[in-house]
């Protein structure tokens, strides 16, 4: 199932086999404290955009009751990718991988959900260097949506009252509300994420409510790591199972 190029990882002890690009994108920290942040019931229809090599629709699969999971990514080998480790994991009864331009996605062509989850790229097409045709850039600039893209298409595919989480840069967090508001997200949860007890976020996890009522929940900080360490929170997050 390997292919040129690629390495075999695995994900809390081993319960998730991972096909990853050895030089391109490979993932982080962000989908797993993603996944342990987005709320999913029993039953939900979950949508992950720009899943990537599937990593999201994969820890929701494995660790929630959601009856079925669909990643959509843009990227040719991203999605294929993501469909091996499907099939890899044994989840294709969950899990549906979908080769395509989120911004193209209708509730004709793939249905309403319950839930949309995502973790976007980071930087607007304008900054930073990149190339065009680097997996690692497509991956961390708006080179294919932009995140007022992902927010609308979104909003489109919420069933009411259905909730958005998304993972992002706290430097942000200004155009993020601003932007779920636009179209008719309500921000209902914020959470900050910071490497370490004394320093800044970098990073933050939202999540809104479709048409929903203001009034924002501002959770407790996620600190990364205690000293050299994971912090016992996300160690515990590895560890589930």
């Amino acid at each position: 199932m390997l292919k040129n190029g690629e390495s075999l990882d695995t994900l809390r002890g081993g319960a998730l086999r991972i096909i990853q690009h050895q030089k391109g994108y490979r993932f982080s920290i962000d989908p797993v404290l993603l996944a342990n942040f987005a709320s999913v019931n029993a039953g939900d229809r979950v949508l992950d955009l720009g899943c990537g090599g599937g990593i999201i629709a994969l820890l929701l699969a494995k660790w929630s009751a959601a009856e079925q999971i669909v990643g959509v990514e843009i990227q040719e080998d991203q999605a294929e990718r993501a469909q091996r480790n499907v099939l890899l994991n044994d989840l294709a009864a969950k899990v549906e991988i979908r080769q395509g331009d989120l911004r193209h996605l209708t509730g004709n062509n793939i249905g309403l959900f319950e839930r949309v989850v995502s973790n976007p790229p980071f930087r607007a097409a304008e900054t930073g260097r990149c190339s065009q045709g680097d997996e690692r850039a497509r991956s961390r600039h708006e080179l294919a949506g932009s995140l007022d893209d992902f927010l609308a298409i979104a909003s489109i595919l919420l069933q009411q009252g259905g909730t958005f989480s998304m993972i992002h840069l706290a430097e942000r967090v200004v155009d993020i509300v601003a932007g779920m508001r636009a179209v008719q997200i309500e921000p209902k949860r914020l959470r900050m994420v910071h490497s370490r007890s004394d320093c800044g976020a970098r990073l933050l996890l939202v999540e809104g409510r479709k048409r929903g009522r203001p009034g924002l929940e501002v959770e407790p900080p996620l600190f990364v790591y205690d000293g050299e360490e994971y912090s016992a929170e996300v160690a515990a997050m590895y560890r589930k199972g």
